[in-house]
Formats: C-alpha cells, structure tokens, sequence
C-alpha cells in the first residue's frame, strides 16, 4: 500500500523559513514526478513544484526564487523548502506522488505565515 506521510507545517513569521517533508511508504508504479500542491480557504488546490524523474523542476510564479523542491531518494522522500515566506502562502500544503497509471496525496500540512 502507497503511503505519504508530511511533516514539516506550522506557524511561522513573515520572512521566515519552513522545511516541509514527505516520505513515501509502499510500491509506487512508473514513477513519473513527485510535487507539492497548496490550497487556502476559499481557493482551488494550486501546483507549488515539482520535481521529475530527470530532476528538472518547475515552480509556481510567485515561489520562484523562495521555494525549493528536492528529493531523496534513498529515504524515499520529498522536500520542499520554503524561504522568505508570505502570508499569502498560507495554505494546506499537500504532497502528490505521480505514477503512470495512479497518483498519491499526503494527508496535508497546514502552513500558516502571521506575524
């Protein structure tokens, strides 16, 4: 069974920093791209990064020189690192796992930024 589990979320100030994480369990097919999707209240599931197989990775406009996405292999895990934090980057931040046939969510990890 395909499991992601995230850690990593909390309060944090403006400017601040947060290291999100999430380790994969189980037997995931054909991997294609591992990635980390946001949604706040009252807005649609968005796509922060991601990262495929050849390593090449794509981010969301307004992350771009803030965020950075990596992975390691050998612990079977995801990373998004997250500088310079916004409020408006406040949201549930969500791991998602792209197979060739399926694709796998995390549980989600809340992400509040406040001063």
């Amino acid at each position: 069974q395909v499991q992601l589990v995230e850690s990593g979320g909390g309060l944090v100030q403006p400017g601040g920093s947060l290291r999100l994480s999430c380790a994969a369990s189980g037997s995931i097919y054909k991997l294609q791209a591992t990635g980390w999707y946001r949604q706040a209240p009252g807005k649609q599931r968005e796509l922060v990064a991601v990262i495929r197989n050849g390593g090449s990775t794509n981010y969301l406009d307004s992350v771009k020189g803030r965020f950075t996405i990596s992975r390691d292999d050998a612990k079977n895990t995801v990373y998004l690192q997250m500088n310079n934090l916004r409020p408006e980057d406040t949201a549930v931040y969500y791991c998602n796992v792209q197979g060739i046939i399926r694709e796998y969510w995390g549980q989600g990890t809340q992400v509040t930024v406040s001063s």
